[in-house]
């Protein structure tokens, strides 16, 4: 077993991944031992692993995607934007088109501006109840109530690989996220859990979110989130088909098309390079 480990750590608009190569990894990513690494005092600190490149049987490279808790995520939009930027510093990929086949199911990457600026399709949103998943009968999940902690909220549901959430309020902030994110996120209604969005529609082609993401809690932005929330904008007419989603930590350029494929485009900064100590297990 290595002694210490290599990564490399991004950040995308404030959700920050390490990248793991498993040429460098001589063990097992337990949920432990994920959640050790990922811990902002005990471990290095971060929103998730990127473990890949991966051998694929339909796509050019594999991803897994792991949540600070341990549990493993279909797709992360943000996480996808920091591997792409991962494979261009690494000189694996140059400006062309790549694919990337991950749980969630396999998107288009291409990188720009000398890493800065990354696109990413992300595949086509639905919102089909079985396919969710949202327990009841098959329907598409639009504007329905839900109940948590004697507060009943509309609700939308959505996929796009992963399990979305998202609530249109008036106003949104991160307390609103906090209070009722975890609660939502594992709310019988969706039987693998849910990332949560808070949505104010500002005009035709902006919104602004609050995200309670699944397994790792309140979250300073996200691709995913993004797609799902701008894809919920546009079905109810409330917004055009290009859309900018703020957050916290900053924009996502949403494009949809006509059948519901989603394209993000985003920055991703690279934060480090280092080595862990196995140490970090020691508990």
């Amino acid at each position: 077993m290595f002694a210490q480990v290599k990564y490399s750590k991004y950040h995308a608009l404030g959700n920050d991944y390490l990248v793991i190569s498993p040429e460098n990894l001589a063990f097992e990513l337990t949920p432990e031992r994920i959640e050790r690494i990922c811990h902002r005092n005990f471990g290095i600190g971060s929103d998730g692993i990127l473990f890949g490149p991966l051998p694929a049987k339909n796509a050019k490279f594999g991803l897994r995607i792991f949540n600070p808790d341990g549990s493993e995520a279909e797709k992360s939009g943000n996480g996808l934007r920091i591997f792409c930027r991962y494979l261009w510093d690494n000189q694996i990929v140059q400006e062309e088109e790549f694919e990337i086949d991950t749980l969630g199911g396999r998107v288009q990457g291409r990188v720009s501006e000398s890493g800065r600026s990354v696109r990413v399709e992300m595949g086509r949103v639905s919102f089909q109840s079985e396919k969710i998943p949202v327990t009841g009968h098959s329907r598409e999940v639009l504007q329905e109530s839900i109940t948590v902690a004697d507060q009943i909220f509309s609700f939308c549901a959505a996929t796009i690989g992963n399990p979305h959430c998202v609530i249109q309020l008036p106003e949104v902030t991160p307390e609103i996220a906090k209070q009722y994110g975890s609660l939502l996120e594992i709310h019988p209604y969706f039987p693998n859990r849910t990332n949560v969005q808070f949505m104010k529609v500002k005009d035709r082609q902006n919104i602004q979110i609050e995200i309670w993401e699944r397994g790792a809690g309140y979250t300073l932005a996200s691709g995913s989130s993004s797609s799902a929330a701008a894809a919920v904008a546009h079905k109810l007419n409330l917004c055009d088909s290009e859309i900018t989603v703020h957050m916290p930590g900053g924009q996502i350029a949403i494009a949809i098309s006509d059948d519901f494929t989603v394209t993000m485009t985003g920055s991703v900064t690279k934060v480090a390079e280092g080595l862990m100590s196995l140490e970090v297990f020691e508990y």
